[in-house]
């Protein structure tokens, strides 16, 4: 979710400003999300720092219902944990991405000692959810489904609120688009969870 820097130099601290100029570590990343927690910071697999813009109250509303929605399937049909849009996770490739909802299978979250729980998830979620809004561009954020896809998820849906279009990811296979759908389907890897859109459009 790049971003124009002029846009968001009113609030990047120039620490992180300066480190968006040059290749950053995981072990800087780590100190700057600690350091700046009021920041959403992801870090690509070439080092690239992106800070991503503060939401807007159309963009949160949609966020929560996305997460209420899988979350209560989660927390019914109890084969995976659920997690919402300020989630960290480490992927396999050196980046750090912050879906806006994600999910894991039970056994990845029952392996997790508790100080692993206290952090950054370890792993590739199994699912992901990218939200679109007007600011943001499509390219990278279709670039960044494909990435899941090569770390380790079963499923992701980018879900274009302009267009009204959700992409469907899923390993060895091309994207399905569909357009204006009502609902949309996560079987078989999230058995019966059917994602309401009507309350998101």
């Amino acid at each position: 979710m790049a971003h124009n820097l002029t846009e968001l130099d009113e609030y990047i601290p120039a620490d992180v400003a300066r480190l968006m100029h040059q290749r950053v570590t995981p072990e800087q990343y780590e100190e700057l999300v600690y350091k700046h927690e009021d920041l959403w910071l992801e870090l690509t697999s070439s080092g690239e720092l992106i800070v991503m813009p503060p939401t807007g109250l159309e963009t949160s509303r949609r966020n929560a219902e996305l997460t209420y929605q899988l979350g209560a399937w989660s927390l019914t049909n109890g084969s995976g944990v659920c997690f919402g849009s300020s989630t960290v996770f480490a992927l396999p490739d050196g980046s750090r991405r912050i879906p806006d909802a994600s999910w894991i299978k039970r056994e990845k979250w029952d392996r997790l000692t508790k100080d692993e729980r206290e952090g950054f998830g370890p792993f590739c979620p199994d699912f992901v959810v990218e939200l679109r809004s007007r600011a943001d561009r499509l390219p990278p954020l279709r670039a960044k489904m494909v990435e899941y896809l090569k770390n380790g998820a079963s499923l992701g849906w980018l879900i274009d609120l302009f267009e009204r279009r959700v992409y469907v990811y899923q390993p060895d296979q091309e994207p399905v688009i569909v357009e204006n759908p009502e609902t949309v389907s996560a079987d078989p890897v999230l058995p019966g969870f059917k994602l309401d859109l009507t309350e998101l459009w």
